[in-house]
């Protein structure tokens, strides 16, 4: 098969991370026998320097002529005195909207090879978890395209004031629940709802719409819990959780949170999906980044992780292209790089035993040769 796949590789580190994962893109292509090709476009700190806006025209129609967009991260120190509209993050969320791609999915889970670099005790990562194992498996859904990034902002006349609104609609908040259920049936169906419905107007009508929809998935645990103790839950006990779903700012700081018990948000990748295809299964239009920054600070020192930006690339060909196979070569290849003692400095535990610290190349080299040399047979590879 072929799939075309618009780049954006952005700003600092994400060129250094993009790069790789175009790599191991094409070595398990070429396994497969499917074939990529690739549009490079930019949008970010890079285009406001070269065009002076974040996102130029006709940007989000070149991406929407491709199968999947794969991002790095944008933004930096150097942009932040300019105004909100000419910020690099302007390019992000006018991506999301116009690609109409409104749920991110945020898997966040604890590898047993990374278990030193978590914080949590063994007896907080084991509470709640399922057969009291010391470790988490969860994924955040996050409503991406409504709540307050993208309502009614401004200021009075002299400056003194400022004000960002948060609105949503019935038709927003069910979308993304429905991603949620989805997700949830094929995990541990779970599915716990955060909002601040004691406090939020805008929350009520989460929760209004949460407690009708949760009829339809009788199967499915549905649990509801404000964010503040969602806040604390997951550092009290992360293993509780299977699948959370939450608004756009909700979401945005708790899965950065989440990250810290992975070991590093290096690690972390992401998925924002549209609408599925009529059979239910692929994504319309899908497009996956890194969660981390673009870091400037390390931005061309060989230290940046590169494994969250190589498993944005799994999951764009698990969730756009359908290749579960593929997808798991990739993230098996991850697993045994990791057995074998290899670490970016982010990732490095504190006692240094059986690992070796790499930098981004001998790390995305060691995960490509580890896709090149895998064997290739039916049922070896699992999603």
């Amino acid at each position: 098969m072929n799939y075309s796949i618009a780049l954006i590789p952005g700003d600092g580190i994400g060129p250094e991370v993009m790069g790789p994962a175009v790599e191991i893109l094409d070595a398990a292509g070429t396994k497969a026998g499917h074939v990529f090709t690739y549009v490079e476009l930019e949008a970010g700190g890079l285009s406001i320097d070269r065009s002076g806006v974040p996102l130029p025209d006709g940007v989000v129609e070149k991406v929407s002529q491709c199968d999947a967009l794969l991002l790095g991260a944008v933004g930096g120190p150097r942009w932040e005195k300019l105004p909100g509209h000419l910020r690099p993050e302007r390019a992000l969320l006018g991506l999301r909207k116009g690609l109409g791609v409104f749920a991110n999915l945020r898997p966040v889970s604890l590898l047993p090879q990374l278990r030193s670099a978590c914080p949590l005790k063994d007896e907080v990562l084991a509470a709640g978890s399922p057969g009291g194992k010391a470790g988490f498996d969860l994924l955040i859904v996050r409503e991406l395209t409504g709540g307050l990034y993208f309502g009614e902002r401004g200021r009075s006349a002299d400056g003194s004031l400022a004000f960002d609104t948060e609105t949503y609609s019935r038709t927003e908040i069910e979308r993304v629940l429905r991603t949620g259920y989805a997700a949830a049936a094929k995990r541990r169906k779970k599915l716990c709802m955060v909002d601040k419905s004691n406090v939020l107007e805008s929350s009520r009508l989460w929760r209004e719409v949460a407690e009708e929809l949760a009829k339809e998935y009788p199967l499915i645990e549905t649990s509801y819990m404000y964010v503040d103790n969602c806040a604390m839950q997951l550092v009290r006990s992360p293993g509780q959780f299977d699948v959370i779903v939450t608004s756009n700012l909700f979401g945005d700081i708790l899965s950065d949170e989440a990250s810290v018990l992975t070991g590093s948000i290096g690690m972390l990748p992401s998925a924002s999906l549209g609408s599925l295809d009529a059979e239910g299964g692929k994504s319309i239009m899908g497009m996956y980044e890194p969660v981390h920054g673009s870091a400037p600070d390390i931005a061309g020192k060989d230290i940046a992780n590169p494994l969250a930006a190589i498993l944005s690339a799994a999951m764009m060909l698990r969730y756009s292209f359908g290749l579960e196979k593929e997808a798991a070569l990739i993230g098996t290849a991850v697993s045994r790089v990791l057995d074998s003692g290899l670490r970016t400095a982010d990732i490095a535990g504190k006692s240094g035993a059986g690992e070796t610290v790499v930098g981004t190349r001998a790390m995305a080299d060691a995960v490509l040769e580890a896709v090149k040399s895998a064997p290739w047979t039916e049922g070896e590879y699992h999603a």
